[in-house]
């Protein structure tokens, strides 16, 4: 952990969407160490229940699972009401919410391929950034988590790289229409190694991106940006890079 962050980020309220997958758990894993409070929307109470038992002992009082739908305007917005009541508002968000689709080359795709690997995305990541991004306070952080693929085409999964690609002109554009303090980032991710694939050496852990959230919450010297973490040695560089701000 850079400096003493979990001094600096007790209290901090922090909603994490798509906290219970793989990637996610380090997020929340990693704000839950350095104190903060964190809001995890889940689907249903059982996979809340599962994933409070996959955390283990690192649940700590600062965790609250709530079951919601954030995949539309409305959904989000009443995520956002969720969050103003539990936490009494919201300081830092970080959306990892996504999926793989493959199988297509893009003059093969149909309606439902569209619909569900871009339109849907790329709508529940829209809800989620029109919600929070203009509550958030000075020196509040919004962050976006994408693949690689946002930048390297991938034969048959097209639809994957353009939405990743769209979300990182997402970040661009929200960064330039904020007028300061507020900063959003975009975590850019090579092969994670979490709770589901854990063999491979010199991946990112999902710790290490966790670590790298914290760390630009906690540096505000640190202007909003994309962050390559394309493997472990890259993020243990980010997070030195992020440290020599301070």
């Amino acid at each position: 952990m850079v400096g003493n962050e979990r001094t600096e980020r007790t209290g901090r309220r922090v909603v994490v969407a798509g906290g219970t997958g793989g990637v996610g758990e380090g997020v929340v894993r990693r704000h839950l160490a350095a104190g903060a409070q964190v809001l995890v929307p889940t689907r249903s109470l059982q996979r809340a229940e599962e994933f409070r038992a996959v955390l283990g002992e690192a649940a700590t009082d600062g965790l609250q699972l709530v079951v919601h739908d954030y995949t539309t305007f409305e959904g989000a917005e009443r995520l956002v009401a969720e969050a103003r009541s539990r936490l009494g508002g919201v300081d830092e968000v970080v959306a990892s919410v996504g999926g793989w689709w493959s199988g297509r080359r893009l003059w093969e795709v149909d309606d439902a391929d569209w619909t569900s690997a871009f339109v849907g995305l790329a709508t529940t990541h829209l809800a989620l950034a029109r919600a929070f991004v203009p509550l958030l306070p000075p020196f509040g952080t919004y962050t976006v988590v994408v693949g690689e693929s946002a930048t390297v085409p991938v034969p048959s999964s097209g639809l994957v790289s353009m939405q990743q690609s769209a979300l990182l002109m997402m970040r661009d554009v929200l960064q330039a229409e904020l007028d300061g303090g507020r900063r959003v980032f975009a975590l850019v991710l090579g092969p994670v190694r979490t709770r589901h694939v854990s063999d491979e050496a010199g991946w990112v852990t999902s710790d290490q991106i966790g670590e790298v959230a914290v760390a630009l919450a906690a540096t505000p010297t640190f202007s909003g940006r994309a962050v390559g973490l394309h493997d472990a040695a890259a993020a243990a560089e980010a997070l030195q890079t992020i440290a020599s701000t301070r």
